[in-house]
């Protein structure tokens, strides 16, 4: 988990110097989901709303039809879970686009695209 936080932290700095050229990524925003926590801690998180499986990144911008992007972000062999696999699917039938990324170079390449309006 600790490599998947470094490409997190080297994807925001790279969407910092990059918001001049994409204003819109002052919206890119991380989902605070996931993580190692005490039972009495995940307890309460879990009362607060925090569910398995929902992606670590977020984009709130509509492009191209779509009404915002989310991330899943991966590092090295790292693969979705079945949980994960199952929010982006239910995401993408709500009209976001919603992918994963191994490292944050691919994620920065999918963001660009996407606010270019590719596909």
């Amino acid at each position: 988990m600790q490599h998947e936080a470094q490409e997190q932290k080297a994807l925001f700095a790279w969407a910092a110097l990059a918001s001049k050229k994409y204003p819109e990524l002052v919206l890119l925003y991380h989902i605070p989901n996931g993580g190692s926590r005490n039972k009495i801690e995940a307890a309460n998180l879990k009362r607060q709303g925090v569910k398995a499986g929902v992606p670590d990144i977020c984009l709130p911008v509509a492009r191209s039809g779509f009404h915002g992007l989310y991330i899943e972000l991966k590092a090295g062999r790292n693969k979705a879970t079945e949980k994960q696999q199952e929010w982006l699917t239910a995401l993408e039938r709500e009209g976001y686009q919603a992918i994963v990324c191994c490292g944050w170079e691919e994620a920065k390449r999918a963001i660009e695209m996407y606010l270019r309006g590719e596909k």
